[in-house]
């Protein structure tokens, strides 16, 4: 089940980051940024309320472990998401996304040490493949520029994104599987709607000391807004079912696959004209997710 959820999330994704597009017109990036929690976390209580309450499925005992955990997964992913587009305005968009695309081996890393869910061998090969793709997808004109800036603060940035999304997505599935052995959707809403609220508060505070016209505008431009929340809370509740069910790597490294699905919806739908390198290179990424899917 965890490869359809997972796919369900990446397209979730995609759609939330072209809804987002619209909110550049009205928002700075951090504002931006914020709506996923703001107009998310609500979406996810009444999901609680409805699951826990009027459904009666049985509510998690959060062990005093899950507390921690959860809060820095939370704040992980913020200061990943705050190191990404520190990046992009460093550098360029193409620079940031490589980097932040180490995710792969980093989570791989992470889980590893952290929660004793190694790759197998070939499973490493896989997601050194995977990453590789995305480089080359991301830059196919100057890959070697990409490696040759690779002492560069934009890539810096974009490696303490990944590293940043990395923690969160371990931490994630760290918390989930701390609330026992009860259904998997049980624990993952829980766990995500206390990571949403988190993030919310310490997101928040942030802008109401640093930027309270941005935090005003995030609430006069709710209609535009909203869109973005609901595919925020779609995406982040199949992201967390899916480490729920199965080892953080697998899951991030299946999630590359929207890149090549963005791709594809720009030779399908928008009808753009694409190189060979990068007809190349979207199959090199979907070799790699195969390989740490059917190997690792």
């Amino acid at each position: 089940m965890w490869i359809p959820i997972t796919l369900a999330a990446a397209t979730f994704q995609i759609l939330r980051t072209a809804r987002q597009h619209d909110l550049k017109r009205v928002l700075d990036v951090v504002p931006a940024g914020f709506v996923r929690y703001a107009y998310g976390f609500p979406l996810a209580v009444v999901a609680s309320i409805i699951t826990f309450s009027i459904a009666g499925a049985e509510l998690p005992d959060p062990p005093a472990r899950f507390w921690p955990i959860i809060a820095g997964a939370g704040v992980a992913q913020i200061l990943g998401t705050i190191a990404l587009l520190r990046s992009f305005r460093m550098r360029d968009f193409a620079v940031g996304t490589v980097y932040a695309k180490t995710e792969v081996i980093l989570v791989a890393v992470v889980s590893a040490v952290a929660l004793d869910e190694p790759l197998a061998p070939l499973g490493w090969i896989g997601a050194v493949v995977c990453v590789i793709g995305v480089a080359w997808l991301a830059a196919p004109d100057r890959i070697t520029d990409v490696l040759r800036l690779a002492a560069d603060p934009a890539a810096l940035m974009g490696v303490l994104a990944a590293l940043g999304f990395a923690l969160a997505a371990t931490g994630i599935r760290a918390a989930s599987n701390s609330l026992g052995d009860g259904p998997t959707w049980n624990r993952a809403l829980l766990t995500l709607t206390v990571m949403l609220g988190i993030q919310t508060l310490v997101n928040g505070a942030q802008l109401a000391a640093t930027d309270r016209s941005g935090l005003r505008d995030v609430v006069t431009n709710w209609r535009l807004a909203i869109p973005v929340g609901v595919l925020s809370i779609a995406g982040s509740t199949c992201w967390a079912v899916a480490v729920t069910l199965t080892d953080a790597t697998r899951v991030r490294t299946l999630g590359q696959v929207e890149i090549v699905l963005a791709f594809a919806i720009s030779v399908v739908w928008l009808r753009e004209r694409h190189t060979r390198a990068e007809y190349v290179a979207s199959a090199v990424v979907l070799v790699g997710i195969l390989g740490v899917i059917a190997l690792g």
